[in-house]
């Protein structure tokens, strides 16, 4: 892959979309953005070890390299980057990438050492691939800030491009994981962007934004969902910015807040965020 990249520089602009594998819509729009914006589209399929904790889904977590290659073959991606465990870790995993701040809210402080393996996975992933861009989804938010301040702290020569989150016709936000749900856990799941809606509405409304305010909305909102029968891990308001909680002053000043969300609907894991 590397000297395949090396040779493509010379005269192509490649563009990257990093996958689990396990394709849905929402990942076929990032490789529709790829293509409009490169000569060459690599797609990754790796289910990074690292990344999961020793109470996740690893083992689990789905995987059918036919249907996705198949899928990638329909949007005419160039080139599929399938590496096994060892080819990403020849050696083991000794060195690790850590984003401090960041990753230590929200998702990174439920997860221990998860962005510790995704910002690991992603930087092993640049040096291989070598794209000139990357594209990334915003439904992990954090995680797409993560990338983000890591490629600019390492001056990497990678752009990271964000792409909208994108939704099933009730609105839930496409997932891999989705196909864990039941039946009827999969007309519940899109109660978690309806909430979010909710919960913007709310901020918006505000007379004085103020962090009591916000604190009241955020924990009338994980009791709604824990009383419809979630397992809320957090609704947090934050800063755009940089996730953390904001102050007063920087509420009153108009600070651009977005509103992440992450929680349990039966075993499976679901996450969503909205821009306010």
């Amino acid at each position: 892959m590397q000297s395949l990249a090396d040779g493509l520089r010379k005269d192509k602009r490649i563009g990257f979309v990093p996958t689990m594998g396990y394709l849905h819509e929402g990942h076929l729009a990032l490789v529709r953005k790829a293509r409009e914006l490169s000569d060459v589209v690599v797609v990754s399929i790796f289910v990074n070890p690292i990344q999961f904790g020793p109470t996740e889904d690893l083992s689990r977590y789905p995987r059918d390299f036919a249907r996705d290659a198949e899928l990638l073959e329909k949007e005419k991606t160039d080139i599929i980057f399938y590496p096994e465990a060892g080819d990403v870790y020849p050696d083991g995993y000794s060195t690790y990438v850590e984003v401090k701040g960041l990753e230590d809210y929200l998702c990174g402080k439920t997860r221990t050492g998860h962005f510790v393996g995704v910002a690991t996975v992603v930087n092993k992933l640049f040096n291989i691939v070598k794209p000139h861009f990357a594209v990334f989804g915003q439904k992990d938010y954090q995680q797409l800030m993560i990338i983000r301040q890591m490629a600019k702290q390492f001056a990497l020569p990678v752009d990271i491009i964000p792409a909208e989150t994108i939704r099933a016709a009730d609105g839930l936000a496409l997932s891999s994981r989705n196909g864990y749900l039941s039946t009827a856990e999969r007309a519940e799941a899109p109660e978690l962007q309806r909430l979010l809606n909710e919960v913007r509405d709310q901020v918006l409304n505000l007379k004085e934004r103020n962090i009591e305010a916000l604190t009241v909305i955020e924990q009338k909102a994980v009791a709604q969902l824990a009383g419809r029968g979630w397992e809320p891990d957090y609704i947090a308001v934050r800063q755009q910015s940089d996730l953390a909680p904001p102050n007063n002053e920087n509420l009153q000043a108009g600070e651009p807040l977005v509103i992440l969300t992450a929680a349990k609907l039966g075993k499976t894991r679901l996450i969503d965020n909205l821009e306010i």
